[in-house]
């Protein structure tokens, strides 16, 4: 398993070094793990003046997965957009296709009561968000500030999709679905935006193909408040690229924090980059007390979904549940009264248990 290893900026060393820890204790029990890093974001700027240097992007290409941690800091602010730290994180997806976005929101038992929702809400809440990453406004062209004839200036970007980009995220929609409760809910804005209305025309083609799933359709502004509504309703959540951004940031209040939720980003061959969803916290970097475990449950995922090594993905996911299980809480996750302990210590305490 040849794994590149992008910490990047913030919080995105300390978060990543638990998740090595994880992968040198399997090594150790004689899983091939080859880990090799290299620079991203506002590091690939400070180093090569580039948020993707060539050399992150060629060891990216050449290895089978991509752990990476995230990008961003108050000091790139200025610069210029092409040498923004994000831009590093959307290149990167584009250049390896990684199409699908898999965001899981599952509650633990141990945190219901961290969720900022009532526990009944949330108990036992299990969804997956599929979002579509390479298109959408994020990527369409034409973009920028113009000045229009009047004088005024005008920002403007491009939301498209084609007919290729919807169907292929929504065959891997339908079968994660098939996988788990059988039931999609597309959320888009059909009633408003052409895109939206092509999305969903797609969709339902596509579950023609699928009958045994139950398709369903939502406006977005109703999927977000639905979520707070009644999240369980859902099961399986397929949408776009800026529409899965926001909801999926949302949907991580559910499960208690954003320090909880893990992503796997793939192509059509299953090559993954994994992350955890939150951003770099540039507020709280070199304090020790990020919280590691979307870092280390993406570690899961890349086992589950790259190297089809289903076994050691749960066996990190129960090492996850058991340290919850023995009451170890980072600050983020921690309710009043409660013992907290920093991100090396968190580490830690998943590689005792696993």
């Amino acid at each position: 398993m040849k794994i590149a290893v992008l910490p990047g900026d913030g919080i995105g060393p300390e978060i990543v070094a638990q998740a090595v820890k994880v992968m040198e204790a399997l090594r150790s029990e004689g899983l091939q793990i080859e880990m090799e890093y290299a620079h991203i974001g506002g590091a690939g700027y400070d180093a090569a003046g580039d948020p993707l240097p060539e050399a992150t992007l060629k060891l990216a290409q050449e290895s089978d997965a991509v752990l990476l941690g995230a990008v961003g800091g108050y000091q790139y602010d200025n610069l210029p957009r092409p040498q923004r730290p994000e831009q590093g994180l959307l290149r990167i997806r584009k250049v390896l296709n990684l199409f699908a976005n898999l965001r899981p929101a599952m509650v633990y038992p141990e945190l219901v009561s961290a969720s900022s929702l009532k526990p009944e809400l949330v108990s036992g809440l299990d969804i997956l968000i599929l979002r579509e990453l390479t298109g959408d406004i994020y990527f369409g062209q034409p973009r920028g500030i113009r000045t229009l004839e009047n004088g005024e200036r005008q920002g403007f970007d491009t939301m498209h999709y084609s007919e290729s980009e919807i169907r292929r995220v929504a065959h891997v929609g339908f079968q994660s679905a098939m996988k788990r409760s059988k039931k999609l809910c597309s959320v888009d804005k059909a009633n408003v935006l052409d895109t939206s209305m092509f999305w969903r025309e797609i969709v339902t083609e596509v579950g023609k193909e699928y009958p045994e799933v139950e398709l369903s359709h939502m406006y977005v502004d109703n999927a977000a408040m639905q979520l707070v509504r009644a999240p369980k309703q859902f099961d399986v959540i397929l949408t776009g690229n800026i529409f899965g951004d926001i909801l999926s940031d949302e949907a991580s209040m559910l499960t208690g924090s954003i320090g909880m939720l893990p992503s796997a980003s793939l192509d059509a061959n299953n090559k993954g980059l994994y992350e955890p969803c939150h951003g770099s916290a540039p507020d709280i970097a070199g304090k020790n007390i990020a919280n590691p475990l979307a870092t280390i449950l993406s570690v899961a995922m890349m086992m589950r979904y790259t190297f089809a090594r289903e076994d050691i993905a749960q066996r990190i996911e129960n090492a996850v549940r058991k340290t919850l299980q023995q009451g170890y809480r980072t600050g983020d996750i921690a309710e009043a009264g409660m013992a907290k302990i920093g991100t090396a210590e968190m580490g830690d305490a998943v590689v005792a248990a696993l």
